[in-house]
């Protein structure tokens, strides 16, 4: 019985990855989950690491790259790696054994394993070749994709075969016919004016002895194809690509492939290719075994040879771009002038995947929207420039595939049109960062179980190697301010631990001499001149956008306990607030214009607001850009304080506190009256001041109140993409819980449910996006999916899954359990996998009373809070709570009793 209830390690991960190949961090960090099988109490006092260099060695118990020895800790999460120093290409097999609280051992967990990449530009042998074309391209015919190959020998009995891969632009690569990997636009966004990330393949299963081929389409992508709102080529004209193959015989020789003057280029079917604006493919330009032995290569040109990149070169170490589901369409209609509408169900960002059979040279193109108009039209005109347009020329002679590689578009509908083409079967391909899913929410109300799934939908379709803003329009920016509201709802629905890490460093590069961070980043200069507009400089600095990374980095802690992301990225923050200080010494941010609290709602005739502040408002903000900017001045400063602790920096945190109390005293003096009213009277600025902590202690009380009245006078939530987290926070915060609820549950505009009853599958980018009374808002920003205001899903796993960090134990190390009943909810269940395992809650209103089943993972503790009447008793399994197992009475209050409680599994009852 002891055996079975010994502790497991389980998920080995290395820099939060599986199995990770070519990274390029030295020193690599180590986690796993302590599995107890749900045993109360269990918890890990030591670890033993074995790393080794082959798999062999490891199964004899062999640590010859490191033997960690019994390790006393209850450490299971960010152990960095201590042995032997590593080398490129190094490959490392570990395991762990854990010990649990009565000091039993368990048995070594599976392997795991991680390689190294190529660790010095010196080690790539390969050139960067393309094939340069004088096309220019228009949004109706961008640039084609190129093609190119080599054939090569493999002489002997293979060891291992690795291949390391990068673009400036995108790729695909295969090797005697067969793709290698499953990546999607690879090798990602970045600003390729600092790095350019690689992959790692491991393809030795891939060649034979022999004669091989490899190929290589290459695409324009973020590189060479339409960006953001910029246009065409903002990083380079013309793709190109470089890779190398490392082979390793069995004999223990070496050879390598790589990219020289021996590969020959070629255009093939896809005649023209643009993220944004589409894909063309012409089926009878395929080139017959074009990536496999015996390619006739007749008509293939030499390569060009590009210039050497002299950017950092990196490897990946965020989870890659991946085709992650495949949907059949809900409905497929023929119109009476022989187009065909397809519904998919589900605004989503993808592709679809068409079988279809026409003559020779006939054609069909493809549509894409989110939604159609009042005549069953699909609706386009909020795309702005972007086409999000395919089309597809018939090879004929039966059936047919079409399917694109280098675009991607955000749609639920496809009009398709052309002649001489049947359909015979669609498959929708939704694409994105393929980040495991981290939490799960389902309520007893199924409008909010529509709106969280809205809210998950969004993320998917938006988390494409940034946090884009929306999936369909001539935009598709890492906008900053979005996903640092975003961020902690995010982290609830998908692991993004790494994600956020590769985000980080694009907004440090994207970093000014100044010390500004930028508004979105990737960052691209120069002016939007289609727009006719220069946004250079006013997308530099803005209040809530560019305070992102101190945000996002904290938040990233809290979740995930990344301490290596604060110290790695500590200096350019610092580098922020002391940017604002110096253009900001007097403690008030007055410069505009600012975005603000962007797309809230007038509260009041906007004649009166602009008559009364100028501009320091704007249609898209009420809340005064002063209030706004001096609120999150001084948010920044005290999150950087935060920061400053956990690093050790008591100094600099002194300092910090000292310029946010600044902050603060002149924030009350500057706008806050006597009486507690804010200027501006927004219900943004007193859910900012309350939540961000900027005011005296005596002055809250009369705040909270003007806030409450408000919120109550107007019925309803007038805050825009900032203010509206601030508030829902605030209100549970503050014990105005029900508030809250009346406010999520609302059913009229504007509100969240609103466009759940409009038939919405993700959360659009304003709370009138469309309504009844004056159908599409202006096309010019009407995105459909568009997570900002989801950012609700955090105070919904938070309030209604009543799963909550401790910020006491980051990265759920400590745990808080409170649901807060209301809504005429009667019950909820929700998981959250977090580092050390699942955290589960499910629980019931009946009547008076309350029910909750619970599970806390091993090696964790949690505060557990039950709502209960006074003067009643909670019951745990049966008896009274604080007599059983594992659970200890922490403090009783007038409406719930709080119990710390070991890991292991629970059932509380009481009456509520």
């Amino acid at each position: 019985m002891e055996a079975m209830q010994a502790l497991q390690a389980l998920r080995l991960r290395t820099e939060f990855l599986d199995n990770p190949l070519g990274i390029d961090v030295t020193e690599p960090r180590l986690g796993w989950i302590a599995d107890g099988q749900g045993r109360r109490g269990a918890s890990q006092t030591a670890y033993r690491i074995l790393a080794a260099t082959s798999l062999e060695k490891l199964s004899h118990d062999e640590g010859d790259l490191w033997d960690s020895g019994k390790v006393d800790t209850d450490q299971s999460q960010h152990i960095e790696y201590s042995g032997l120093p590593l080398v490129s290409e190094q490959q490392v097999y570990w395991k762990v054994r854990l010990w649990d609280e009565n000091g039993l051992s368990g048995a070594w967990s599976e392997a795991a394993m991680w390689s190294m990449g190529l660790l010095a530009r010196d080690e790539w042998q390969g050139m960067w070749i393309g094939w340069k074309t004088s096309h220019r391209p228009t949004k109706e015919q961008p640039k084609p994709t190129i093609y190119l190959r080599r054939g090569f020998q493999v002489t002997k009995a293979i060891r291992r075969a690795t291949v390391y891969a990068t673009a400036l632009g995108v790729y695909q690569l295969y090797l005697n016919g067969e793709r290698v990997g499953d990546d999607v636009f690879s090798p990602e966004w970045t600003d390729y004016h600092v790095r350019v990330q690689y992959q790692t393949y491991d393809v030795s299963a891939m060649l034979q002895q022999g004669e091989n081929a490899v190929g290589a389409i290459v695409g324009q992508g973020w590189y060479a194809g339409y960006i953001g709102m910029y246009g065409y080529q903002k990083y380079g004209m013309d793709p190109s690509f470089m890779m190398q193959l490392n082979i390793e015989y069995e004999d223990g020789t070496t050879a390598n492939v790589a990219t020289d003057a021996a590969w020959r280029a070629s255009f093939g079917k896809i005649i023209c290719s643009d993220l944004q604006m589409g894909e063309t493919i012409d089926a009878r330009k395929e080139i017959p075994d074009w990536n496999n032995i015996g390619c006739n290569e007749n008509g293939w040109a030499p390569v060009d040879f590009m210039y050497d990149y002299r950017g950092w070169l990196v490897s990946q170490l965020s989870r890659t771009i991946r085709v992650t589901e495949r949907r059949k369409p809900k409905s497929v209609s023929k119109l009476p002038d022989g187009r065909v509408l397809i519904d998919i169900g589900q605004n989503m960002a993808g592709w679809i995947k068409v079988t279809l059979t026409g003559e020779a040279g006939s054609g069909c193109t493809f549509r894409f929207g989110e939604v159609l108009d009042a005549e069953g039209e699909l609706y386009t005109e909020n795309l702005r420039f972007a086409r999000q347009t395919d089309s597809y020329i018939c090879r004929g002679g039966g059936s047919e595939i079409f399917e694109p590689s280098f675009t991607y578009h955000g749609f639920r509908y496809v009009e398709v049109s052309g002649s001489d083409f049947i359909i015979e079967d669609v498959e929708a391909i939704v694409v994105h960062s393929d980040l495991p899913q981290s939490g799960q929410l389902e309520t007893s109300n199924p409008l909010l179980n529509q709106l969280i799934s809205n809210v998950r939908w969004t993320q998917r379709a938006n988390f494409m190697s940034v946090p884009t803003d929306c999936p369909q329009r001539d935009e598709r920016h890492g906008w900053t301010g979005d996903a640092q509201i975003f961020a902690a709802t995010a982290a609830y629905n998908m692991d993004v631990s790494a994600f956020f890490a590769k985000w980080m460093v694009d907004l440090e590069d994207a970093q000014q001499p100044t010390g500004a961070f930028t508004d979105f980043a990737p960052f691209i200069f120069g002016p939007k001149t289609e727009f006719n507009n220069d946004f250079t400089y006013t997308h530099t600095a803005s209040s809530g956008w560019a305070d992102a990374p101190i945000i996002i980095a904290w938040a990233m802690y809290q979740t995930y306990g990344d301490k290596r992301l604060l110290s790695k990225h500590y200096d350019a923050m610092r580098r922020w607030v002391a940017f604002n200080e110096r253009q900001h010494p007097d403690g008030i941010r007055r410069d505009i214009p600012q975005y603000g609290d962007w797309l809230s709602v007038n509260e009041r005739p906007f004649e009166e607001v602009i008559a009364e502040f100028g501009r320091m408002v704007s249609h898209h903000s009420t809340t005064p850009y002063d209030i706004f900017s001096t609120a999150y001045m001084a948010y920044n400063a005290k999150l950087l304080a935060n920061i400053a602790e956990v690093l050790g920096k008591n100094e600099e945190r002194e300092r910090l506190l000292v310029r946010f109390a600044h902050i603060c005293q002149a924030f009350t003096a500057e706008f806050v009256s006597a009486d507690g009213k804010i200027k501006g009277d927004t219900q943004t600025a007193y859910a900012m001041a309350l939540e961000m902590e900027l005011l005296p202690e005596e002055l809250r009380p009369q705040v909270l109140n003007r806030l409450i009245e408000k919120i109550k006078t107007a019925g309803m939530a007038t805050t825009g993409f900032h203010g509206t987290k601030f508030m829902m926070n605030m209100l549970a915060n503050y014990g105005y819980t029900e508030l809250a609820y009346e406010l999520l549950l609302r059913e009229q505009y504007p509100s969240w449910l609103y466009s759940v009853h409009q038939g919405a599958t993700t959360i659009w980018e304003r709370w009138d996006g469309w309504t009844h009374e004056r159908g599409f808002q202006r096309p010019g920003m009407n995105s459909f999916s568009h997570f900002a205001f989801g950012s609700v899903g955090e105070w919904m796993y938070r309030h209604i899954g009543g799963i909550d960090l401790d910020p006491s134990g980051p990265g759920y190390k400590k745990i808080r359990i409170d649901p807060k009943l209301g809504g005429g909810l009667t019950s909820a269940s929700c998981c959250y996998d977090s580092l050390y395992g699942a955290i589960e809650v499910e629980w019931r209103r009946q009547g008076n009373t309350f029910d909750m089943k619970l599970t806390i993972p091993a090696n964790t503790t949690a505060e557990v809070a039950i709502p209960s009447i006074a003067g009643s008793e909670v019951l745990e399994s049966g008896m009274l709570a604080h007599e059983s197992s594992g659970v200890q009475l922490h403090k009783r209050g007038p409406e719930r009793s709080a119990y710390l409680v070991a890991s292991g599994r629970y059932h509380f009852s009481s009456i509520v």
